[in-house]
């Protein structure tokens, strides 16, 4: 199906993603395409449903990547174009400006808006911006008109005369630019894109696709974990095929406590009855004593690919295998946007090619949050749509230096007990992750009478809209208090809690 959409094209930055969610969030599809690739999909894309351009930011310098100048010369002949960052200097070279090194300009800068124009609807004379930069645009052509100058005199916004073509320096898509969202709103009003993206109105089309996709007869494999990617996948698959669906679910010894009986109990309530394996002796076996985090994901990975290969050599009638794929998992695979949903397997997440199965991934084109509007509409319970993200490796990525059995239970009660007092304080809901992490460094510590020495245990607690980026959360003193008390009374061989402080980024959100 043929949507209009507004194409962002990736630089490399970091935002990019976050530039096409916002876009979302004014009910607009998007599609991010990197630059390497904009020629060859735009000859593949029908010009006609390509309704603006955004140029995102990125690390390099435009004067040093390697960037046809031409081939942004014909899209601003055809398209509206807005150039964030990085995009805005390239902009200012594709128009025959100048682009040079300066200063640079970090963090909350304030810009002044010099000459009045729609991109800038519902914005003051003054107004704060989130600036990451240290090229400048240092001169434009007599056909570009400046509208904004930064503290430090530099072009902060300007627009090609009689042209929806703008450029800014700053980044309106980051929550550091409170009126962001606001000229993010004002571009698509100029460039008239029609606002009727609706994760909810994909539900049928997808359905509809993998149903006429399955071959009669044929049975499809779905790894479900309790997540919300999962469910979601399990369900959609559920209406299209019926009984046909296989769900399975690992257990690999590495969920949070008391995880699998509240997955079993989730997912039996949408009608979802997986088949349990219990593999934690095989999984556990392999990564004791392992202190690389990569090498962890990867025998995880191999473990899982063995077990439903040896389901799938079990039964010939599975031939499709579903997984919960979302949209910056594939961009991030190098994945063809615009291919069909269902294709032959292309050894994605650590499967194997030699599955001889075809995948689905009916959520390829949705973001998380999208993804939990969808689960709320096909009734997936609230347990699951309002889940904390869980990585794939479970609490093997939450354990730092060698893992052991010792360090295992300590991150699951530590997690248990922290869980449990934000539920009680109705702060779980609030935040977007919240979990706790050891390692191999130890505290001395008084219990009773007597010296101790004990792990120290780090609590992560972050809000974030995206996981792109997140800040950490303002958990009231009192909350942490309690929480830290509990895990040095109830565990042992612990006697220190510290909190981690450090957003996303520079951090990321788990510890490896």
């Amino acid at each position: 199906m043929t949507r209009e959409k507004v194409v962002v094209v990736n630089f490399g930055g970091q935002y990019a993603h976050l530039i096409s969610r916002r876009l979302r969030n004014l009910n607009v599809y998007t599609e991010v395409v990197p630059y390497i690739r904009l020629k060859d999909y735009l000859s593949r894309s029908d010009s006609n449903s390509i309704k603006a351009i955004v140029l995102s930011g990125g690390p390099a310098s435009v004067n040093e990547l390697n960037v046809n100048l031409d081939d942004y010369k014909d899209l601003i002949s055809k398209f509206p174009i807005l150039g964030i960052c990085f995009g805005h200097q390239l902009l200012a070279k594709v128009l025959g400006g100048e682009v040079r090194k300066g200063k640079g300009e970090f963090g909350r800068c304030e810009i002044r808006i010099i000459k009045k124009n729609a991109i800038f609807n519902g914005w003051s004379e003054r107004e704060f911006v989130w600036m990451s930069h240290r090229d400048y645009v240092a001169k434009l052509p007599d056909n570009v008109e400046v509208l904004a100058i930064s503290e430090l005199g530099y072009i902060a916004a300007f627009k090609v005369k009689n042209k929806p073509i703008y450029g800014v320096q700053f980044h309106p898509e980051v929550r550091h630019t409170p009126k962001g969202m606001k000229l993010l709103d004002n571009f698509l009003n100029i460039a008239r894109v029609e606002r009727n993206w609706n994760p909810g109105n994909y539900i049928n089309e997808v359905v509809k696709e993998i149903r006429e996709s399955v071959e009669p007869n044929a049975k499809v494999l779905v790894a479900v974990s309790g997540g919300i990617d999962s469910t979601v996948t399990a369900v959609l698959v559920k209406k299209a095929v019926g009984d046909r669906l296989v769900a399975v679910l690992v257990d690999h010894g590495l969920f949070r406590e008391g995880e699998i009986d509240e997955i079993l109990r989730n997912l039996r309530s949408i009608g979802i009855n997986p088949i349990l394996i219990d593999a934690k002796e095989r999984f556990l076996n392999r990564l004791w004593g392992v202190e690389d985090c990569e090498l962890r994901r990867k025998i995880i990975g191999e473990e899982f690919a063995k077990i439903f290969y040896e389901i799938i050599k079990s039964d010939p009638s599975i031939k499709y295998f579903a997984q919960g794929t979302t949209y910056p998992d594939v961009i991030e695979s190098g994945f063809e946007v615009g291919a069909d949903r269902i294709k032959t397997h292309h050894n994605v997440a650590g499967i194997p090619r030699w599955f001889n199965v075809k995948i689905i991934e009916p959520l390829k084109y949705l973001y998380k949050d999208e993804v939990r509007r969808l689960g709320k509409e096909l009734g997936v319970p609230d347990e699951i749509v309002k889940r904390h993200p869980f990585p794939g490796p479970g609490l093997a990525v939450r354990v730092i230096g060698k893992l052991t059995p010792e360090k295992l239970e300590i991150v699951r009660k530590a997690s248990k007990i922290l869980e449990d007092e934000l539920k009680k304080e109705g702060l779980y809901e609030k935040v977007w992750q919240a979990f706790a992490v050891v390692g191999d460094d130890k505290w001395v510590g008084v219990k009773g009478d007597s010296r101790d020495v004990g792990y120290i245990v780090t609590l992560r607690i972050v809000v974030s809209d995206d996981a792109m980026t997140a800040d950490w959360a303002r958990i009231p003193y009192d909350v942490l208090d309690r929480v830290a008390r509990k895990i040095t009374s109830e565990l042992s061989n612990v006697t220190m809690v510290t909190y981690a402080i450090t957003s996303k980024p520079p951090s990321t959100i788990e510890p490896c």
